[in-house]
């Protein structure tokens, strides 16, 4: 995958690095485009089995997100929230002059695109839906108070919630959280030179810090395992539509961290579905199947 970057600073003053590449004989500009976002503790790098596959015939625009790699990252988890994060895309599709497109997320950059296909940000321009590993935030929500199973593979958050870590992030960066929270070993599906660069990113204070910004400024609390399996008697979601522009979303059904209780009754949330699941893979799914996920992304664009 080329991985020529450009910095795109936007009018909130946050500076992404972006990969945008797309069809040489056209121009990166011409065709449709493919907005990629990554999750967490990754980078744009997230989508390289996508992004070499689809650049030939699409615009594919990939940014490192607010707090990854290179790009900015504000110490302050205010700067999180995600009316910011969803800004950030809908800031940089203005910058690089994105008309319509397919938003295409995983993981943690899956709940900004459901996020902004749930709240209509960028409502006229965003043609495509797909999801991968990411879950709808009103099933998601439920599921903490309800489900066993996801409370317990949710416990980590209140761990990077906990401030008490700032001082292991600020002296060794993310990887010992990560393996204090998760017991963290890496994934034997991963070349080893994405993994040194993920290490290597990981390994700034700054970037880790910011990373776990994204865990502390607004996703659903996560009760602890002896609060009681009941929804709170306060308990609502927020009064918005369904997603009504097309869907897709791919599912790696081995998830640890997203039991498969997040797919039922999307049915019901989402106008236009279309569900792959893929079996014997995990909840990196772009790059544990990449052959499976690009087969339904390419068949959904089709």
């Amino acid at each position: 995958m080329n991985d020529d970057m450009i910095r795109v600073k936007l009018p909130s003053g946050i500076e992404l690095d972006v990969l945008d590449t797309g069809p040489p004989k056209m121009g990166p500009r011409d065709g449709e485009t493919l907005i990629f976002l990554h999750g967490f503790p990754e980078s744009h790098r997230t989508w390289r089995h996508q992004i070499a596959a689809f650049s030939d015939r699409y615009r594919c625009i990939a940014p490192d997100q607010r707090g990854y790699a290179g790009s900015s990252n504000p110490q302050d988890a205010s700067e999180y929230t995600i009316e910011k994060l969803m800004g950030d895309i809908a800031q940089l599709a203005d910058a690089l002059d994105v008309g319509k497109f397919t938003l295409v997320g995983h993981d943690l950059g899956g709940v900004v695109a459901w996020a902004i296909a749930l709240t209509g940000v960028m409502k006229d321009r965003i043609e495509r839906l797909v999801i991968a590993n990411a879950p709808h935030p009103f099933v998601f929500s439920k599921l903490l108070h309800i489900n066993p199973d996801q409370r317990a593979a949710s416990q980590y958050v209140r761990m990077f919630r906990d401030r008490e870590n700032d001082a292991l992030l600020r002296q060794k960066g993310l990887l010992p959280l990560l393996v204090k929270a998760l017991d963290f070993q890496g994934s034997a599906n991963m070349e080893p030179a994405e993994r040194d660069r993920l290490l290597k990113e990981w390994s700034n204070p700054d970037t880790a810090v910011a990373m776990i910004n994204w865990y502390r400024a607004g996703l659903s609390d996560v009760p602890p395992m002896d609060a009681p399996f009941e929804l709170p008697a306060d308990y609502a979601t927020p009064p918005l539509p369904n997603v009504a522009v097309p869907t897709l979303i791919v599912w790696g059904m081995n998830d640890l961290a997203l039991p498969d209780a997040n797919l039922e009754g999307l049915d019901d949330l989402v106008d236009d579905l279309t569900l792959v699941q893929v079996p014997d893979c995990g909840h990196f799914v772009t790059w544990e199947a990449p052959a499976a996920f690009n087969a339904a992304l390419e068949s959904f664009l089709a």
